[in-house]
């Protein structure tokens, strides 16, 4: 994603991409519900806040949340509140947080470890090979159509 492209999201997207990314501490695969979220939040800041509510808010459905109720959802996911309110931030956030998504997996994360101690020149060679095998299979996924 480019940051032309997170500064461009909408509210809903910002929020769905904290719960498809931040899971569980200890258990890396299981996602936050609706509703620990939402019970987290009315702890926070008291006020009601229902799973129903925060539905809403991930779907797109409601779109303009107090800003008590975005400031509890940034401390819950242990995000910025400026990831909902500066679209600067968050784009950067976000990228972060696709980062920490990506080295959630075992097999990226043990390329990235292993590359830790390359020089500036090797890593950029890895970097075109990487680029190259996403391009070939993106290319295998969508073949060029005959005219």
């Amino acid at each position: 994603m480019t940051e032309e492209d997170a500064s461009a999201e909408t509210l809903a997207s910002k929020i769905d991409r904290l719960f498809q990314i931040v899971r569980r501490p200890g258990d890396q695969r299981e996602r936050y519900s609706n509703e620990e979220v939402a019970k987290a939040c009315r702890e926070v800041t008291g006020e009601s806040f229902s799973a129903t509510y925060l539905w809403q808010l991930r779907t797109g459905r409601r779109d303009n949340p107090t800003k008590r109720h975005l400031e509890a959802l940034a401390h819950f996911f242990q995000v910025p509140p400026a990831y909902f309110f500066n679209d600067e931030q968050g784009a950067a956030i976000t990228q972060e947080l696709e980062l920490l998504g990506a080295l959630r997996d075992a097999g990226v994360r043990n390329v990235a470890l292993r590359a830790v101690n390359l020089s500036p020149a090797s890593l950029e060679t890895i970097s075109d090979v990487i680029d190259a095998i996403a391009r070939r299979e993106a290319d295998r996924k969508n073949p060029p159509q005959p005219d």
